[in-house]
């Protein structure tokens, strides 16, 4: 399990896990450093993809399909095991969806919240007809990039976008899943039509709006606000569930 998750600290004794998906071209850090902030009922997955981290050796993937099947096959004993959520940001939304998907219609195993931030769902038509910059130029791709990140970080980038522009999924004809999801975006950011998530499950739906751009949650209050909502809920979730 830890070539793939990484766990700042173990908690055999926690109620629940919250399970984190990396943004594009990010690792697992930032999240596995929750685990040693939140509080002890909950224990942190920080989700680590291959081309990075201690995994910076191995190929990238190139499609969603070969992350949901490492992630199940890693994760789906342990998710059978106590209450579990899943958090991620911008692509990290977008492959916890295809898990959530993948546990539901093959395991019959849904989470008891699903947190999403920065991302259009994944069957948004704005998203749909959005530009594929995953197949611009280098030389154009790193113009965009320019405020965000540096050359070093462009082949992990665009290995991540593509992998997430390449994802298709139909539009639910019924909601699949019946657990709660809440939205997070910054306000700076560019409009994501959140409400469009909610087609994915007959729960609660909240979208909540942090000051900020695209990585608002690297800011230290955000932060503060995001995980402080995430415990409320998760201790909300292990009553109903239990």
């Amino acid at each position: 399990m830890d070539k793939v998750i990484t766990c700042f600290r173990r908690r055999p004794e926690a109620v629940s896990r919250l399970i984190c998906f990396p943004w594009a071209g990010g690792g697992s850090i930032h999240y596995a450093r929750w685990g040693t902030v939140l509080n002890s009922c909950i224990e942190v997955f920080a989700v680590k993809l291959p081309g990075r981290e201690s995994r910076a050796k191995e190929p990238f993937f190139q499609n969603m399909q070969q992350i949901v099947d490492e992630v199940i096959s890693v994760l789906l004993p342990l998710m059978r095991e106590k209450p579990f959520a899943l958090f991620g940001h911008s692509f990290g939304a977008l492959t916890s969806f295809a898990v959530a998907n993948a546990l539901k219609k093959q395991h019959n195993v849904e989470p008891v919240h699903m947190f999403v931030s920065g991302a259009f769902a994944p069957y948004s038509e704005t998203r749909l007809n959005y530009p594929q910059r995953s197949e611009l130029s280098d030389e154009d791709f790193l113009r965009w990039m320019t405020s965000i990140v540096m050359k070093l970080f462009l082949p992990v980038l665009k290995a991540d976008l593509r992998v997430v522009e390449s994802y298709r999924c139909n539009k639910p004809e019924l909601p699949f899943l019946s657990c709660s999801i809440t939205c997070f975006d910054g306000r700076d950011d560019i409009p994501h039509d959140l409400q469009a998530w909610k087609e994915a499950t007959s729960g609660e739906f909240t979208i909540k709006m942090l000051d900020g751009s695209h990585f608002y949650l690297k800011e230290a209050s955000n932060e503060k606000i995001l995980l402080d909502y995430i415990t409320k809920q998760l201790e909300t979730s292990e009553l109903d569930y239990f």
